[in-house]
């Protein structure tokens, strides 16, 4: 049987950051297929209880800060805190990996969506503007989407969303396999054994 995975997630998030080259390594691991998907967390919160990280208690802002330099130290994977570009819209580079994956499939938006995460998380690059995106994709060796496929990135952009709420994910990363739902980074060998099966 053939082993797809759905992958919701927003390129500002570090919790996907700090998963995803785990996750596409595993992925290849198991010969598994990706549906690369992100979203629009500002629309999935509202329906699903989450905040955004400016509303939520400091308290619980106080410990994302920890547990980030926990898991960046135990995966030995660098990253920025408090990073100067973020929070920063994510919709423009969501967009791109999009139309990276409808031109290139999975083999060209995985890797983009990697290096975008990392801009934001270890490089301090604003992944909001536009010149950054063009150098970025250029490193990446993925021409900007032109206004058709922008449009067509768009309208997968809102669709991804609403299947996200339709399918009660409610935070980044998630990782939908067989229909079951493995919520974060830290989740991955919950999934890694599902794939065993």
């Amino acid at each position: 049987m053939s082993k797809t995975i759905d992958y919701y997630f927003t390129p500002v998030s570090p919790w996907t950051y700090l998963g995803h080259e785990r996750f596409v390594a595993m992925a290849k691991r198991h010969g598994a297929s990706v549906n690369v998907k992100p979203v629009d967390l500002a629309r999935v919160f509202p329906v699903s209880g989450g905040l955004p990280l400016a509303k939520r208690a400091p308290q619980r802002q106080a410990y994302r800060l920890v547990e980030l330099k926990r898991w960046s130290e135990f995966l030995g994977l660098p990253l920025t805190l408090k990073p100067k570009f973020f929070p920063v819209p994510a919709e423009e580079a969501a967009l791109w990996i999009i139309a990276a994956e409808a031109a290139g499939g999975p083999g060209a938006a995985l890797p983009l969506a990697g290096a975008l995460m990392r801009a934001c998380w270890a490089e301090e690059r604003d992944i909001s503007d536009a010149a950054t995106l063009a150098r970025i994709g250029a490193e990446c060796g993925v021409a900007p989407p032109g206004a058709q496929a922008h449009a067509a990135a768009k309208a997968k952009f809102d669709a991804n969303t609403q299947e996200a709420i339709e399918l009660q994910v409610f935070g980044a990363p998630s990782y939908v396999y067989r229909g079951e739902i493995f919520w974060g980074q830290d989740r991955l060998d919950f999934l890694d054994r599902a794939l065993a099966k």
